[in-house]
């Protein structure tokens, strides 16, 4: 890419090639790995599962958890709490596919950071964060495993340094199956 150099910082599911290759439509070269201050990384955002583009189902019993959390960023003082992540650089193309994915999230510019001359995230719509997890939230495990398993694949440290700076999720991990799918194209499939 020639030109100002855009990166997006991942923080959750786009930290795995695969997942952003998804939604790229091409495999981002090696990441720079990063921290980002002035936030902190949280269980925060959350969906209607019953009435959203996709409907996901127990896979023990068939019912329908009425919400599902996935990871937000919030802001933070304290640089401890900074999460770890994945800088990939981005075109602005590739940034209105990414806005298509992150549907619950504002895509929002933060400072410039190891040679990037524009960076920018994703945080949770006001409408979808939560300060509680509401009512029968959950969250899948293809979720939890495909981030976890992202953070690994980054490099020495970065899982526990996602560990420490996240904290597990606050309600149930479950098992879950697609039973409603009018996902839009890049946009995962497994959660």
């Amino acid at each position: 890419m020639s030109g100002p150099r855009t990166g997006l910082f991942a923080y959750g599911s786009l930290v795995s090639a695969e997942s952003a290759a998804a939604t790229l439509g091409r495999t981002p070269p090696d990441p720079v790995v990063v921290r980002l201050p002035g936030w902190r990384r949280r269980w925060s955002q959350f969906r209607d599962n019953l009435a959203v583009e996709k409907t996901f189902a127990r896979r023990d019993d068939g019912s329908r958890p009425p919400h599902l959390l996935g990871l937000n960023l919030e802001p933070s003082d304290d640089e401890s709490e900074a999460p770890n992540g994945a800088l990939l650089e981005v075109g602005e193309t590739e940034l209105l596919r990414l806005d298509v994915r992150e549907m619950r999230y504002d895509r929002l510019e933060v400072d410039p950071m190891e040679g990037f001359d524009r960076v920018f995230t994703y945080r949770a719509k006001r409408t979808n964060r939560a300060t509680e997890p509401p009512p029968g939230a959950v969250v899948i495990g293809a979720y939890v495993r495909r981030v976890e398993r992202a953070f690994e694949e980054l490099g020495p440290g970065q899982l526990p340094l996602y560990k420490e700076t996240t904290g597990p999720p606050p309600v149930e991990v479950i098992d879950a199956v697609l039973v409603r799918d009018r996902i839009p194209p890049g946009n995962p499939r497994e959660w």
